[in-house]
């Protein structure tokens, strides 16, 4: 079989793999170090942290990515001019790919802090570099071959969970199906993994996990690691959707020291969008994840810290030139000056007793490839009337046999964009059931055999035979890590900010002094991705304000 080549490599090569001018790298040498490897060595190694971005000046070098299955897959062969990195070394997370030396090599090594500096201070060069290691991320995203490999049951809830967090969180990875795919039942059986246990992750790095949760498996492929407990951050963001993500590519920006943190992926619930298309500045459309992903990467080249996923729990006084702490992980200590709420919403939930039953596996809160092929050429039920339910369906109708939209009200544009609107109208497998809502699901051992649904109006109930259920129902503020916190809440559990929680504060300051609410979480914000990214920008001069208040004179 011919090896699989991605379709970015094809399109997109002389970008993905530049050959930089003599006079390019003349300007890299002053960001890094001498390096020499001689042949045989291995320079780069796939679980491994690599030691930064290296610019080759003499000699070849095979890049290969492994995948834990056997003998390695080669992807290119560098030479002079060329350098090895994708996006993992711009924040020393561990390597995908191996790189191995096959003649002598004679290199520059610029380690990740001065990459960010390169990137920052040679504008051109850094924008060719940057626009290289994210290709070369979607290269290897492509390919299905990199990173960590999950094994278990095809459509098993565990395993749609972890190919869920990794997708969100823009990492390669492989999902086998322990029932067919014989890659898997090799790796069962060389790690005698008992049916039961699965499922299973092989990392890159070697070691083996039983259906981890997505903080282990974080932790173990290397996007999450322990926080530095002395260092005192300048604000610290709580959520990575679009206004935490915002706020902190600003601030950064700006020279402000940043962290952010975010329980669960970056993106929020903007990054389960399938395509958002009045987003300004993008004509033909964008979906939600690489609008997210973009913006991930753009903090991270400011040199915005990254916790993920690792939510607060409780937000606390400091001293020491800290004046908040925030608790989170096991036992960890986030030390900041200021802090900025943007914690959004998380999903709502249908009134149904045995909702929790099917959740996982037929019951989903977003709609993505993943879910797609789960419902292939099969008919789903789409709770929402809002434009996320929107997007969703016409995106769905595009991947299934049939697409029934269940709304309460009686119409959709009360509450749905009209260019969503009339998109749906105009497809012919998308049926739209007004004054509908559902009232009982039905199956055994996780999955959905049926669905009941009655008309609000005549009473008159369904019942139809449907596996797969999206709910885009709307959200809560996720706030309830701060009930202990002395924040201000709103009736509806949103948090309070300006002068009516308290006298002299500014829009975005909470009835704390110091701490921030962006984006959907802040009572009265308007609940759109623009908005959000919008305030998140605009805290930044809040935050420059509040810090050069309490600045010790000189």
């Amino acid at each position: 079989m011919a090896p699989f080549v991605s379709p970015t490599i094809a399109a997109r090569r002389d970008q993905m793999f530049p050959v930089l001018a003599d006079a390019d790298i003349e300007r890299m040498r002053r960001f890094g170090e001498p390096g020499a490897y001689a042949a045989g060595d291995r320079i780069v190694t796939a679980g491994e942290v690599s030691p930064g971005l290296i610019v080759i000046l003499s000699g070849k070098v095979e890049i290969t990515q492994a995948g834990g299955l056997g003998r390695p897959e080669p992807i290119i062969t560098y030479g002079a001019g060329n350098f090895i990195g994708e996006l993992a070394q711009l924040s020393s997370r561990p390597s995908l790919v191996n790189a191995e030396a096959i003649e002598p090599v004679e290199a520059i090594v610029i380690p990740s802090q001065r990459l960010r500096d390169l990137m920052v201070q040679e504008a051109n060069l850094g924008e060719r570099v940057m626009r290289a290691l994210i290709l070369r991320r979607v290269g290897l995203l492509e390919s299905g071959t990199s990173g960590p490999i999950i094994i278990g049951p095809g459509g098993n809830g565990d395993v749609l969970r972890l190919q869920g967090f990794l997708t969100r969180s823009g990492l390669p990875h492989r999902a086998l199906d322990s029932d067919d795919d014989p890659c898997a039942k090799t790796l069962i059986a060389r790690f005698h993994v008992d049916p039961h246990h699965l499922p299973i992750v092989l990392c890159p790095n070697g070691k083996l996990l039983h259906n981890p949760g997505e903080s282990e498996l974080a932790r173990c492929v290397g996007v999450l690691r322990p926080v530095d407990a002395d260092k005192v951050y300048d604000v610290a963001i709580v959520g990575a959707g679009p206004a935490g993500l915002a706020a902190a590519v600003y601030a950064a920006s700006e020279g402000l020291s940043t962290i952010v943190l975010d329980c669960r992926a970056f993106g929020g619930q903007a990054g389960a969008s399938s395509r958002i298309e009045n987003y300004l500045g993008f004509p033909t459309g964008i979906s939600g994840m690489a609008l997210m992903a973009r913006a991930y990467n753009q903090a991270q080249k400011f040199g915005v810290e990254m916790v993920i996923p690792d939510g607060a729990k409780l937000l606390g006084a400091a001293a020491e030139g800290a004046r908040y702490k925030l608790e989170v992980g096991d036992g960890e200590m986030v030390r900041t000056r200021t802090v900025v709420i943007a914690s959004g919403a998380r999903y709502r939930r249908l009134d149904i007793a045995n909702l929790a039953q099917f959740e996982g596996t037929s019951v989903h809160y977003w709609a993505s490839p993943i879910e797609a092929r789960l419902c292939q050429d099969q008919e789903v039920a789409l709770v929402g009337a809002g434009n996320s339910a929107g997007q969703a369906a016409v995106y769905l109708a595009s991947q299934v046999r049939q697409v029934t939209l269940l709304a309460r009200r009686d119409s959709l544009n009360a509450t749905m964009s009209r260019y969503l609107v009339e998109r749906i109208e105009a497809q012919p497998n998308i049926e739209v059931l007004a004054e509908t809502e559902i009232t009982a699901l039905e199956g055994h051992d996780g999955n959905l055999d049926r669905v009941r649904w009655r008309n609000r109006l005549t009473g008159e109930e369904t019942a139809r035979a449907i596996h797969h259920i999206f709910l885009f129902i709307g959200a809560d503020p996720n706030t309830d890590w701060l009930a202990d916190c002395n924040v201000a809440l709103d009736a509806k559990g949103f948090v309070r900010t300006g002068p009516d929680v308290k006298p002299g504060h500014g829009l975005m300051e909470t009835s704390r002094s110091g701490v921030f609410a962006i984006g959907d979480v802040r009572s009265g914000s308007t609940k759109r991705v623009a908005a959000a990214v919008g305030e998140g920008a605009q805290v930044v001069a809040a935050l420059h304000a509040y810090l050069a208040q309490r600045r010790p004179p000189r």
